[in-house]
């Protein structure tokens, strides 16, 4: 299947500024793998705190943006179409290199398994073919609330 554009982003993802943080979805496999995009900008809200004149994205929000990206593929299956993706757990968090502003983060994410409401997905970020972030990442289904 192909992508989706940010407008499409915005029916799966509950997300909005400033913490949406997948800027376009290349590719997707439903229910198996997809590759999100997180364009860079100086213009994020944390780099004024993180680190003023050495701007670095935070690793957790570097997390974040993996988990929307498989949110994404998760969601768009129209069984899940009432749920929030919640995180359960992070295992085996690695951070490779730094994030700054200008860089392109692209997610490989890969459904390992769902059964019920209960997943696990597992997670590579990278910059320029770098390896910037990886991670093995639970999440729990929630209904949406009225």
């Amino acid at each position: 299947m192909a992508g989706f554009s940010i407008e499409e982003i915005l029916k799966y993802l509950p997300h909005r500024y400033p913490i949406l943080l997948v800027d376009r979805i290349l590719e997707m496999e439903e229910g198996k793998r997809c590759v999100g995009i997180k364009n860079v900008t100086m213009n994020e809200p944390f780099f004024q705190g993180h680190y003023p004149g050495r701007p670095i994205m935070p690793g957790v929000l570097i997390v974040e943006s993996m988990a929307q990206a498989g949110a994404v593929m998760i969601l768009a299956s129209p069984e899940f179409a009432n749920y929030i993706p919640v995180i359960g757990s992070i295992e085996e968090a690695k951070f490779r290199r730094q994030v700054i502003p200008g860089d392109t983060l692209r997610h490989e994410i890969e459904l390992v398994k769902l059964r019920g409401t209960v997943g696990k997905i597992k997670a590579v970020s990278t910059v320029d073919g770098e390896v910037a972030a990886e991670m093995t990442m639970t999440f729990v289904l929630v209904p949406k609330e009225d």
